[in-house]
């Protein structure tokens, strides 16, 4: 596995890439940030975890062609989080969006932009039927972005995510209803 910074996709301001190693670090500090995990289980990720996600993401990207990778904004470079497609262990047979971004960089629609961006792939690179995206119900920031990006409501759920078991909303968004937009 290679941890080279490899451009994925790229949208008007950001670069979607494979981690470096050289992410490690902040995306520890993101992982470990209370604004960040109180939405991943009310615990802060420890270092090895959180690198072992991002080397994961990177596996997932080698094997499938689509995971979940760094967003650097291009004009600097700053490390702003990660974004991208994966399969959730709650629903494998569906693939879904997600993101997460230092709370430094919430608020500008980076997260908007690079779902948006994942979204636009999977149906047209990788012809996905559907993308699914989940949060916890009062995550309402999160469903803001779901709404942005096109995806609606479908159902209360039960996800289980690296081990920790929680109530959640699960939004979608098929194939025709993404084509109907464009």
């Amino acid at each position: 596995m290679t941890w080279d910074g490899r451009i994925l996709l790229t949208t008007e301001r950001l670069s979607l890439r494979t981690f470096r190693r050289g992410d490690l670090d902040a995306y520890f500090e993101l992982n470990s940030h209370p604004d960040v995990y109180r939405w991943l289980g009310g615990e802060p990720l420890p270092r090895a975890w959180s690198d072992e996600i991002a080397e994961w993401a990177n596996e997932c990207v080698e094997t499938q062609g689509y995971g979940l990778v760094a967003v650097e904004r291009t004009a600097d470079g700053a490390f702003l989080g990660m974004t991208g497609l994966h399969h959730q262990e709650s629903f494998p047979d569906d693939v879904e969006v997600a993101w997460r971004l230092h709370p430094d960089h919430w608020g500008h629609g980076y997260a908007t932009e690079a779902a948006r961006a994942w979204v636009d792939h999977g149906f047209s690179a990788c012809s996905l039927p559907r993308v699914i995206s989940t949060t916890d119900h009062d995550n309402l920031r999160s469903q803001a972005v779901m709404r942005r990006i096109g995806l609606a409501y479908e159902r209360d759920v039960v996800v289980v995510d690296m081990g920790s078991t929680f109530d959640a909303v699960l939004w979608s968004l098929d194939r025709a209803a993404w084509a109907a937009r464009r």
